[in-house]
């Protein structure tokens, strides 16, 4: 047993009674004001369990676990809105900014959201450590490949002030290679008998391993001589396991098995190499290699596929026509704050995309009655129906324990896409259907604000991969971006964030990646914060020890950022029929508009990234200005 860090809980504190205020009658200005107002009310600073933080869920819960019913208010909040937006995540932002934009910025809009923030995934953390400001993202992580987004996408992020092309001067590429920091895997004791970080020799779809340091990292893992041959062999070799078989026929065949049983029954891998490679992929698909196919690890460059004559192109989007280097220290949460401050003229000071990470947001101007759009966050929507003319739509939300009800003209529908047929009844039962073929990843993005990070430099490594991992699957030092007056850190004397992430899995039980993401997501519930700190304290200190690193002495604050409901799902083609993607599948007819609702999410594209809850919020916009000038 680890002891309990002894740091301070005042911001952790206070992040749950902003969270419980959400389930009462009490406002977070009131609970804040009851703790002596000592606070200002400003979600990034939380620390704790964040994400989906307690009072974000629970009526949601309640509405579609067991049907519970809120009651109708006969006297409406406000006066009739010409578009409310359920949800105030990166596609609810971008349908307001839309429709504003296209229909005029004196339009009366309301976004409603049952966080405690707005963003969404995109989600801001920051700490205060020795006087340094830190910021992390919990969650949205960065701009992927802004070449390939739509009109409507690349104009969006125009608009709002942010240009991409800056991201070269703004992210330093060689920072690690400079300081001779590699990629390390952590083996754990309670898997393979000791604990080691030893140099990752394993490689992924963003390079392939340095053939120098193969030999000697080898020689050091924790693993059966057998196991040491084996892996070599597989990482080295040049070998086509399907001689004299066709293209189509090799492909069709990858498909239908998972990379774990090609490593298993083609490659000739022991279960010890198997399970080595099996959750390296988790950061990307939510699962391990057991429940993707091995065409997918052909895409992803894996050890054993990259001679099997395969000619087809990789998975759009792996191929890196760009870097990957498009990212705020708070990942997108940038974006969000760069449309709230478009449609929201004060709530964010400045102008620039580098005052979007220095200058602090005013929550107080977000819900005013003077402003034209106003984003109204603890506000959980429970019931979205057309009004008995068919002229508006009625939407009500509980906000501080009562229900509370508005009208709009129309409504876009930005929130979980799960969620839509328990609140709003007028969804055909085939729409529900289609609806409910996505499950949600599930996943964790953990903050850790240390005061130094010598531990890192002394064992020369840069991040850390987990197999059979108890927690995080991956953990390391923050992408290395200095924007406008926020620096990052420059040695290793200096306070950082490291960013760690938990896919909750259930591997190598016969579950298919729905079975296992909805076990996964049970778990995320069941676990308390001090459940998450003792794992991560576990983690830390038996992969960073033999660098000096010391948790009571080197961890300055923690921040959990939970998603039971996160990511959006992908189509797996080990499982989903190959001609099923973002232009074609159930997501397709789930997404339909229903008069006066439109639908908008990254569900609905079916594509967890910013251009595609972007684009969602594009198409349903047009498809409610469609319907008002019918």
């Amino acid at each position: 047993m680890h002891n309990k860090l002894n740091i301070n809980r005042r911001d952790f504190l206070g992040g749950v009674a902003l969270s419980l205020a959400a389930g009462t009658s009490l406002s977070p200005f009131e609970v804040l004001a009851m703790q002596g107002g000592k606070s200002a009310y400003y979600p990034p600073s939380l620390t704790g369990l964040r994400g989906s933080h307690v009072g974000s869920f629970e009526i949601a819960h309640a509405v579609a676990l067991s049907g519970a019913k809120f009651g109708y208010p006969n006297k409406l909040n406000d006066a009739t809105y010409d578009l409310v937006v359920v949800g105030g995540g990166l596609s609810g932002l971008a349908a307001a900014h839309f429709y504003q934009d296209r229909v005029g910025a004196d339009k009366n809009i309301l976004v409603l959201d049952n966080h405690d923030d707005f963003g969404g995934h995109a989600k801001r953390n920051e700490f205060d450590v020795d006087g340094r400001k830190l910021i992390g993202y919990g969650g949205s992580q960065s701009i992927d490949t802004p070449s390939s987004y739509s009109d409507a996408a690349g104009g969006l992020l125009e608009d709002v002030g942010i240009e991409t092309e800056r991201f070269y001067d703004y992210f330093d590429r060689q920072y690690f290679e400079r300081r001779e920091l590699r990629p390390s895997i952590y083996f754990s004791r309670e898997h393979y008998g000791r604990n080691a970080t030893i140099a990752n020799i394993l490689g992924d779809y963003r390079g392939a391993p340095d053939p120098a340091t193969i030999k000697a990292s080898l020689a050091d893992y924790p693993l059966a001589d057998e196991s040491k041959v084996m892996l070599l062999g597989l990482v080295q070799n040049e070998v086509d396991y399907f001689p004299g078989m066709s293209v189509c026929e090799k492909e069709a065949l990858l498909r239908s098995i998972s990379y774990s049983d090609f490593l298993r029954k083609n490659a000739g891998m022991n279960e010890e190499v198997v399970t080595l490679l099996r959750d390296s992929i988790k950061g990307y698909w939510g699962v391990g290699w057991d429940a993707l196919s091995a065409l997918e690890a052909f895409r992803f460059g894996q050890p054993g596929t990259a001679h099997l004559g395969l000619d087809v192109a990789r998975k759009e989007g792996l191929a890196q026509t760009e870097p990957y280097i498009f990212h705020f220290p708070d990942g997108n949460a940038a974006v969000a704050r760069a449309l709230v401050r478009k449609l929201i003229p004060g709530s964010v000071p400045g102008k620039t995309m580098e005052e979007l990470v220095t200058e602090k947001v005013d929550y107080s101007k977000l819900d005013q009655a003077t402003s034209s759009t106003r984003i109204r966050l603890n506000a959980t929507v429970v019931d979205v129906r057309h009004s008995a003319d068919h002229k508006c739509v009625d939407v009500t939300y509980v906000r501080g324990g009562k229900p509370e009800r508005v009208r709009a003209r129309h409504v876009v529908l930005a929130c979980y896409n799960a969620l839509i047929p328990h609140i709003c009844p007028e969804v055909p039962e085939a729409q529900a259907e289609a609806i409910d073929y996505a499950v949600k990843v599930p996943l964790v993005y953990i903050n850790i604000a240390v005061r130094n990070w010598h531990a890192f430099a002394n064992l020369g490594t840069q991040s850390v991969y987990v197999p059979q991992p108890s927690l995080m699957h991956s953990f390391g030092l923050d992408f290395p971006v200095s924007i406008g007056g926020y620096r990052f850190t420059t040695g290793p004397d200096q306070p950082t964030i490291l960013h760690g992430s938990f896919v909750p899995t259930v591997p190598d039980q016969g579950l298919n990646e729905k079975q296992q993401h909805q076990r996964g997501r049970q778990r995320l519930y069941e676990m308390s914060f001090d459940n998450y700190e003792d794992l991560i304290l576990e983690q830390l200190e038996g992969a960073l020890s033999p660098g000096g690193f010391d948790a009571e002495r080197d961890i300055a604050g923690i921040t959990v950022n939970r998603w039971p409901h996160g990511y959006a799902y992908e189509y797996n083609d080990l499982y989903d029929p190959p001609e099923y993607s973002p232009d074609n599948g159930p997501h397709i007819q789930g997404r339909a508009q229903i008069g006066r609702i439109s639908i908008a999410n990254s569900d609905a594209s079916a594509y967890a990234y910013v251009n595609g809850a972007i684009d969602a919020a594009d198409r349903a916009v047009n498809e409610q200005i469609a319907t008002g000038r019918s």
